[in-house]
C-alpha cells in the first residue's frame, strides 16, 4: 500500500513524508538512493563529491527532478557547486524546506585571496559550464556565476538583458560591494556581462575587466533560413575538426565532454517539442518545457539587446575560426569600447572554449588578462 501524504500550504509535505525537522540522516538516506539508482553505484558515502563519483550535468537534470518529485522542492543545478555531496545537499534540503532562499549567485569557487571574477549564465541559464574554466584558473581564483532567474521554477524569466543586468548587479554587491569589477561570460553571457559592466559603470563603478568569451553584437545578425542552415553545417565541421585535433587522450575528454553536452541539450530539445505538439506534460516533461522556454526566452532578449557605446576597455576572446554568419566585422565590440579592444584569438574551434581538453587555453588567456588588469597592489 502506497503512503498517503498530504501537503501545506507551503508546498512541503507532511504526513509520512519527510518534514522540515527531520534528521539529516533521513535525507542522506534518501537522497543516496536516487544517487546510487542514477550514477549505478551500490553504495555512495556522504562525503563523495558527485562529481568525482562520475556525475555530469545532464544525469543532474534528472537527479534535481526525482528530488523534486520526491521533498516537493525545486532545487537549482547549481547547487552542487555549494554542495555536491550527499551530506552538504541534506543540508541544503532541509533548509529549504523551511525557507526559500534560491538565488541566481552561485558560489563556484569561492576560496582565494585574488579579486573575484563574476561571470554570466548562456542561453541554457545554467553555470554548470564554467566549472572546468573554474578549476583550470586555480584555487586562488575565487569564482562566481550568475544563473538564470526561473531556473527553480517560482517564476518567469526575465525578458530583457537590462532586467536581468539590474537583478545580477545586487547580487554581485553582496559579495563585493564595490570596484573593480571583473566580468566576462560565453555566448549571451558575454552580452549579459556586456550590460552589467554598463550599469556599473554608470553607478560611477570601476569595471577592470569585461571579458566576453565568444560573443557577437547578435542582434546584428541576420537570422535567415541560409544563415541557420549554413551554421548547422558548419557546426558539424568544427565539431570533427575539434576532435581529430588533440592527441588520443584529448579526443577521449572532448568526446566525454561533448556526449555530457548533448545529454543535457536533450531535455531542452525535448520541450521545445512538446511546447510545440506535445499534450498535458507529466513530471519529466514539465522540466523540459520549463528549460526549453527559458532557453527560449534567453535566446530572444539576447537578439532583442542593442549595446550601446562602453566607456571602458573589451577583451574580446575569440576562436581561431569562426561561422560564417558571424564574421561581419561590425559583429564585434572594438567600434562600441570607447578606451578600445584587445583581442586574444585562442587555438580552438568554435563551441570548444569551455570543453576539456580546450577550456584550459581559455583559463591562461583569463588569468592574464585579470593579472594585467588588477595588478597586486590593487588586490
Amino acid at each position: 500500500m502506497e503512503a498517503q501524504e498530504t501537503r501545506t500550504g507551503s508546498g512541503a509535505m507532511i504526513g509520512t513524508e519527510v518534514q522540515p525537522t527531520a534528521s539529516r540522516s533521513v535525507f542522506e538516506q534518501e537522497l543516496a538512493i536516487i544517487w546510487q539508482k542514477l550514477l549505478s553505484i551500490d553504495s555512495i558515502l556522504p562525503d563523495q563529491n558527485y562529481f568525482d563519483l562520475g556525475g555530469d550535468s545532464s544525469l543532474a537534470v534528472q537527479m534535481f527532478a526525482q528530488i523534486e518529485k520526491r521533498f516537493n522542492v525545486k532545487l537549482p543545478l547549481a547547487c552542487l557547486y555549494d554542495a555536491p555531496t550527499i551530506e552538504e545537499l541534506a543540508k541544503v534540503l532541509q533548509s529549504e524546506l523551511s525557507e526559500n532562499r534560491w538565488s541566481p549567485l552561485v558560489s563556484i569557487q569561492p576560496q582565494g585571496p585574488r579579486s573575484p571574477f563574476f561571470c554570466m549564465h548562456g542561453a541554457g541559464g545554467n553555470v554548470l559550464n564554467y566549472r572546468e574554466l573554474s578549476q583550470h584558473m586555480g584555487p586562488d581564483q575565487p569564482f562566481y556565476g550568475l544563473q538564470c532567474l526561473g531556473l527553480d521554477g517560482s517564476c518567469a524569466p526575465l525578458t530583457r538583458i537590462e532586467d536581468m543586468a539590474a537583478i545580477y548587479i545586487k547580487e554581485i554587491r553582496r559579495v563585493q560591494p564595490q570596484g573593480p569589477y571583473l566580468l566576462g561570460g560565453y555566448c549571451m553571457g558575454g552580452t549579459v556581462a556586456y550590460e552589467v559592466a554598463q550599469q556599473l559603470a554608470a553607478q560611477s563603478e570601476d569595471v577592470a575587466l569585461l571579458a566576453l568569451f565568444d560573443t557577437m553584437n547578435w542582434h546584428l545578425v541576420p537570422l535567415n533560413f541560409w544563415t541557420r542552415s549554413s551554421h548547422t553545417a558548419q557546426q558539424w565541421r568544427f565539431h570533427i575538426a575539434s576532435f581529430l585535433s588533440p592527441d588520443f587522450s584529448g579526443k577521449r575528454k572532448f568526446l566525454r565532454e561533448k556526449l555530457t553536452v548533448l545529454r543535457a541539450r536533450i531535455p531542452v530539445w525535448w520541450g521545445m517539442f512538446l511546447a510545440r505538439f506535445g499534450k498535458e506534460p507529466d513530471h519529466a516533461q514539465s522540466e523540459a518545457l520549463l528549460l526549453a522556454k527559458i532557453w527560449r526566452t534567453n535566446d530572444r532578449a539576447c537578439w532583442n539587446y542593442v549595446p550601446q557605446p562602453f566607456p571602458g576597455r573589451i577583451l574580446d576572446i575569440r576562436p581561431k575560426k569562426q561561422y560564417r554568419a558571424f564574421s561581419d566585422e561590425n559583429l564585434k565590440w572594438d567600434r562600441l569600447a570607447q578606451k578600445g579592444q584587445k583581442t586574444v584569438v585562442l587555438p580552438v574551434y568554435p563551441a570548444a572554449m569551455l570543453v576539456e581538453p580546450f577550456v584550459q587555453h581559455l583559463a591562461v588567456a583569463l588569468r592574464q588578462a585579470i593579472d594585467e588588469a588588477m595588478p597586486v597592489s590593487t588586490r
